[in-house]
């Protein structure tokens, strides 16, 4: 009877182990969690990291998501037992994405035919989130901005009911980080949506942008609660870690968040000052965990 292992069955073994540890820590780690919030992270935030171990890192923290990403990036994603809570924009000829996009009507035609290609990667891969962006107004007025969007993004919505996506414009600042944007206040996304008048088009609220912007953020997330489909944060001033060393009180706006009855997925979207980046985003989603 054999009663020793070979090298390579000890090597295939110790992986074995390792592997089912990395599994079992993962699960603790989710099982620490309190549930309530859907915690989710933006990949560009952490460029220099490679997506591969960008992805074990978060899935041993118990993050369910790793977003504003392409269909490239999916395979990665799965291979870890991770989705992608909101896709990333496609940008087609330089449109698509902050500055030139859907409040331009000589714009339409091609973002149509990127965005229908987009949302049908989005289903087949099991996703339900596609980010959009409005453009800067460059001259052009908030009212016809707003005409323009509907007029356009009405073009895809069939395909997105059709394959159960969410289109999600998001709310950006305009005074700090992206000069001109015609997206830049609540109430304006909140009459696209309107005007728009499908559920598979909403609001991604980013809480760092919409505080540089109009403040009031835990009345707002009240108020509009029925338009958003999708939260980002970040440290106001700045775009750092979300700790002590910035204005706003995120376990306080994650409550409120919580009480509206929200179910999708909050990412962490602050650019890590501190040397060990994903310590910073640990921190985050423990603060976020209310």
């Amino acid at each position: 009877m054999k009663t020793s292992l070979s090298r390579r069955e000890a090597i295939v073994a110790s992986g074995a182990a390792l592997a089912l540890m990395q599994r079992l820590s993962a699960a603790d780690a989710a099982a620490s969690l309190k549930g309530r919030i859907h915690h989710s992270v933006c990949k560009w935030c952490y460029g220099a990291i490679p997506l591969d171990d960008f992805c074990k890192a978060g899935k041993a923290m118990g993050l369910e998501s790793v977003e504003l990403l392409n269909p490239s990036d999916f395979p990665t994603l799965k291979k870890h037992g991770l989705i992608c809570a909101m896709v990333s924009n496609p940008v087609i000829e330089g449109l698509g994405g902050i500055g030139k996009a859907w409040n331009r009507v000589e714009h339409h035609d091609r973002l149509m035919m990127a965005y229908e290609q987009r949302i049908k990667e989005v289903a087949d891969a099991g996703f339900t989130n596609l980010i959009c962006l409005s453009g800067n107004r460059d001259g052009l007025d908030d009212e016809k901005g707003l005409e323009n969007c509907a007029k356009g993004l009405k073009r895809i919505m069939a395909t997105a009911e059709k394959h159960k996506v969410t289109i999600a414009m998001e709310l950006l600042n305009s005074r700090v980080d992206h000069k001109d944007y015609q997206c830049d206040r609540t109430e304006w996304g909140v009459e696209l949506c309107k005007r728009i008048g499908s559920e598979r088009f909403k609001l991604l609220f980013d809480i760092y942008h919409m505080q540089i912007m109009e403040g009031d953020v835990i009345r707002r997330i009240r108020l509009y609660k029925d338009f958003i489909a999708h939260y980002h944060t970040g440290g106001v001033p700045g775009r750092n870690e979300i700790d002590e060393t910035q204005e706003l009180n995120y376990p306080a706006i994650m409550k409120a968040i919580v009480e509206t009855g929200f179910k999708g997925h909050v990412a962490q979207e602050f650019i890590p000052k501190r040397a060990d980046k994903i310590a910073s985003l640990k921190q985050g989603v423990q603060i976020c965990d209310v």
